[in-house]
């Protein structure tokens, strides 16, 4: 099940708004094939698997990630293919949350006689596809902030300046990180500042670029910068307010910028909880959001980060910096958002922590 898992990972960032899903078909020790979901995610795992399988398939055992989909899409259901390939035995990590599937594939397996065996490494499972998970059960993606500071959690000097807070490893990672979500999102003082281009730059990686998407409720972001000027190469998404200047949004939309429109929230810009909704609408599962400072506050705040991964260089820029994200408005401990650390790992001369928040579903 753990190569399965490993299978599964390849599709991360690449197979929205599908899962991730792995699956290996082996008699004993023997492994006939091996399947994962594909770019846009077509085909299936399972259906890969069966491919490359061929009569083979008929009396072995099928391990898959997730439970095997029960309802007519665009391919048939993979349980009743599995079953029609005559395989035995299914071991499932996880059953899938879908409404459409959801106990609806392991009943046909068993219907036709199959052995089913559930939750084999299932915490992994429901981990490496929690995006999918978190749409499905709460109609948002899973949100993991990026922050690469000072020790004492600056992420630039009073003057701005950020480049390069981190060193050459860490910024590979991030962008590793990039490749492996769906979408990364910025806010537009960060678009000012910066104009960063928002895509994975490490070599042979290109194509893995996400969605980018900036947070703009004041049109503020250039329509000369690298994020518009980029946007039939590299979709680019903006969440703004109804009602903004009609003139930069149709020149926005005029060179491929989505424009999503997002009711305000209390801070008067568009509102996190309902703009994370918007982006599951479109099918967007994992989010990346890499600054700056207000809109990594705002989700803080409405307690919508769910994982976390800080780059920490060994230097101290002092309280005149910028810091990672602005005020919570929290006056006690017990408001504070909270984290359990999951890992940390030295990159470079940096120190890479990653956590996962405390009231994690």
């Amino acid at each position: 099940m753990r190569a399965a898992l490993a299978l599964a990972r390849r599709g991360l960032g690449r197979v929205w708004p599908n899962p991730a899903v792995g699956c290996i078909l082996a008699r004993g020790s023997a492994v006939i094939a091996r399947g994962w979901t594909q770019a846009g995610g077509r085909p299936h795992a399972e259906a890969e698997a069966l491919a490359r399988a061929g009569a083979l398939a008929e009396g072995a055992t099928v391990f898959v990630t997730l439970e095997p989909c029960a309802h007519h899409g665009e391919t048939p259901p993979c349980a009743r293919a599995l079953a029609d390939a005559g395989v035995v035995r299914a071991v499932i990590a996880c059953r899938d949350p879908d409404p459409r599937v959801e106990g609806k594939g392991i009943h046909i397996l068993e219907a036709a006689g199959i052995e089913v065996v559930e939750g084999v490494a299932e915490k992994e499972a429901r981990e490496l596809n929690g995006g999918y998970f978190s749409c499905v059960e709460h109609g948002r993606p899973l949100v993991t902030l990026k922050v690469a500071s000072s020790l004492d959690g600056r992420i630039a000097t009073s003057r701005g300046e950020s480049h390069w807070v981190t060193g050459e490893a860490a910024r590979a990672r991030a962008h590793a990180l990039r490749a492996s979500h769906d979408a990364i999102a910025v806010g537009s003082g960060t678009m000012l500042a910066d104009d960063p281009e928002l895509t994975c730059r490490l070599p042979g990686l290109g194509a893995r670029s996400p969605v980018r998407i900036v947070f703009d409720g004041r049109l503020r972001t250039p329509l000369t910068g690298r994020f518009v000027d980029t946007a039939r190469q590299h979709p680019a998404w903006m969440i703004t307010l109804p009602g903004g200047d009609a003139v930069r949004l149709e020149a926005a939309r005029e060179v491929g910028v989505e424009v999503i429109e997002v009711t305000a929230g209390p801070s008067g810009s568009p509102d996190p909880a309902k703009a994370l909704h918007a982006l599951a609408e479109r099918g967007i599962t994992r989010l990346l959001v890499e600054g700056g400072r207000h809109l990594s506050g705002a989700l803080l705040r409405a307690r919508l980060v769910d994982r976390l991964v800080w780059f920490r260089a060994p230097s101290w820029i002092g309280g005149d910096g910028a810091p990672a994200a602005e005020a919570l408005g929290v006056d006690s401990l017990a408001e504070v958002p909270r984290f359990q650390r999951t890992g940390t790992e030295s990159v470079g001369a940096d120190l890479m922590e990653t956590y996962r928040t405390e009231q994690d579903r």
